[in-house]
């Protein structure tokens, strides 16, 4: 039998209750649910409180904490370069490899995903975006200007993606993140007008907690999905490869809210059931028995030995991993499924699940069979379970702790390497243009000893041309900046004014909270800076300012000369 070809749906902030197959009437999703209903749910289905770490585990079979992933942004979020990744695995394996959308674990090469195995990349690195319309994206390392709203381009790319290997008659494995219905709200009026006034009738466990227009706002975004999810199959069918292809869906953690969530306590960022159960679906047409409901606990760490072992594709990692294949349950090898746990940790807390019982951080411990809202700590009634998994935590804080978290940027491993502001450090009065990093830019630069760095380190000595991506109104034109590594120092001024105006606001359908707004930034060219490999810290500091500010700075982008 040929290789099966593979595609891995990862949705943004959709928590296990964001699916009508699931029994909320809220909404409809009817091709998500189709994927189960042609092949398995898994019913009890776990991954991290927050993004990044469950792509890590996604990408590795192995817990976030043995990447290195221990954060969203500031650089927490790149995966160890020692770490193979499933686009590793099958590209070994003689298969084509691409990843649409939201990478989330790494921006500089190597830790880009065009370095860890996969051949096409579009999307953006960042953990989340300010903008859905036209966003800007970048296309195998180069940035470009998205047309249209952005869950529907990324679809777009995947599917092309498809349809070319096909032609090929190449094996793909094909990766689409999407970056919704995580924030900011942004949604097509199609998909918007019928929540609109939809009134809510399923709520959240403590319905004080729940902003309503909120809701609708996201339950808009999981229709969005459910429609490109259908395209998705379509197209499958379309090319006459539905049977041959292995989908899986699933959430990279709890929905982002107060909604209805099957009564379980938690949601995003939490380690209680409520923020790591997710959506767990998959099909693969006359090689799985549809319809089938498996309530065996199972989780992101599982999806690479699970779909190598189905593909028949060998693992490369020579590391050990920590999720196991799902393929007994799905074909029905066996019935003898030892029990097992999966940990998960979120700010140094840690909480376990078996198939009965969860340790939440606290060391209580919870009947999830009964009590999904973690009400009871049964803690006195099974003193032996309790016992058995706080010592279970222990011994795994001892396998992935410490974890080296003083990791500089890395630059000239590839042509070009962008050096966001979100990676950088202000000094100073300047701030950042919201609370979350991600998607911010560096502002309010008013004095010459304000600066902003970045820790890096220089792969390959030489020659780097250095730009600046600012803008700056017709009032604050004029000021020199330097930038400088290690002694070395190149130098420009700002000549053009560049004030155009924030975007996002309009398209939002409820007002955001941590994510920045976005501009088009214009690139100042500073000219060549001589960099030796090693580790420094890059400077951008004014030597002037001439009107009440500097300059607002998007990014700094290095491009290495070739010999």
């Amino acid at each position: 039998m040929a290789n099966p070809n593979i595609l891995v749906i990862l949705t943004d902030d959709q928590g296990w209750g964001d699916l009508s197959i699931h029994g909320n009437t809220n909404l409809d999703t009817p091709n998500v649910d189709s994927i189960a209903q042609d092949g398995v749910l898994f019913n009890r289905f776990y991954v991290c409180p927050v993004c990044a770490p469950t792509r890590a585990e996604f990408l590795t079979g192995r817990y976030h904490l043995r990447g290195g992933v221990h954060g969203v942004t500031e650089g927490a979020e790149r995966l160890c370069l020692s770490e193979k990744t499933i686009a590793d695995t099958f590209k070994a394996a003689g298969y084509a490899t691409g990843a649409f959308g939201k990478w989330h674990n790494g921006t500089q090469h190597p830790y880009h995903p065009n370095a860890r195995g996969f051949d096409e990349f579009f999307g953006f690195c960042s953990g989340h975006w300010g903008h859905y319309f036209d966003a800007e994206v970048e296309h195998n390392g180069r940035f470009t200007q998205g047309q249209g709203y952005l869950a529907d381009e990324i679809t777009d790319r995947a599917m092309d993606f498809m349809a070319t290997n096909v032609s090929s008659e190449q094996p793909f494995f094909c990766y689409l993140p999407f970056n919704i219905p995580h924030t900011p709200f942004q949604v097509p009026n199609r998909f918007y007008e019928k929540f609109r006034d939809f009134t809510i009738d399923m709520r959240a466990t403590n319905p004080e907690h729940e902003d309503v227009e909120r809701t609708r706002s996201a339950l808009a975004l999981c229709e969005n999905i459910d429609w490109n999810a259908g395209r998705l199959l379509d197209k499958l069918d379309q090319l006459g490869i539905a049977e041959d292809t292995i989908v899986f869906y699933f959430g990279d953690n709890g929905p982002n809210g107060a909604r209805w969530n099957g009564g379980m306590k938690g949601t995003k960022g939490s380690t209680d059931e409520g923020g790591v159960r997710v959506p767990g679906l998959m099909r693969w047409s006359k090689h799985i028995q549809p319809g089938m409901v498996i309530e065996e606990i199972a989780g992101g760490i599982d999806l690479l030995p699970t779909l190598a072992d189905m593909a028949c594709v060998e693992v490369v990692s020579e590391k050990p991993l920590d999720g196991r294949s799902l393929k007994p349950l799905l074909i029905n090898e066996t019935t003898d499924w030892p029990d097992r746990m999966i940990f998960t940790h979120q700010r140094n807390a840690i909480s376990v699940r078996n198939q009965q019982f969860r340790l939440d951080t606290k060391g209580k411990l919870y009947n999830m069979f009964t009590d999904p809202g973690q009400i009871r700590d049964v803690s006195d009634d099974f003193p032996e379970v309790q016992a058995m998994l706080v010592k279970a935590v222990d011994e795994w804080c001892t396998e992935v702790f410490p974890i080296q978290d003083d990791l500089p940027f890395s630059v000239g491993y590839w042509k070009s390497t962008p050096l966001p502001a979100r990676d950088g450090v202000p000094h100073g009065g300047i701030q950042r243009s919201a609370r979350a990093p991600n998607c911010s830019y560096f502002t309010n630069w008013t004095e010459v000893n304000d600066s902003m760095t970045w820790d890096i380190t220089v792969g390959t000595s030489g020659n780097y041309e250095a730009i600046v991506y600012y803008t700056c109104p017709a009032e604050d034109v004029g000021a020199t900046v330097e930038l400088s590594f290690n002694g070395q120092t190149v130098q420009g001024q700002v000549t053009e004014l560049h004030d155009p105006p924030l975007v996002g606001e309009v398209d939002d359908r409820f007002p955001r909270g941590s994510e920045s707004f976005v501009k088009d930034f214009k690139q100042l060219m500073l000219g060549v800076l001589h960099m030796v490999s090693g580790r420094g810290t890059l400077t951008l500091r004014a030597l002037d300012v001439p009107g009440s500010q500097v300059m607002d700075v998007r990014r700094v982008m290095l491009i290495k000369e070739e010999k």
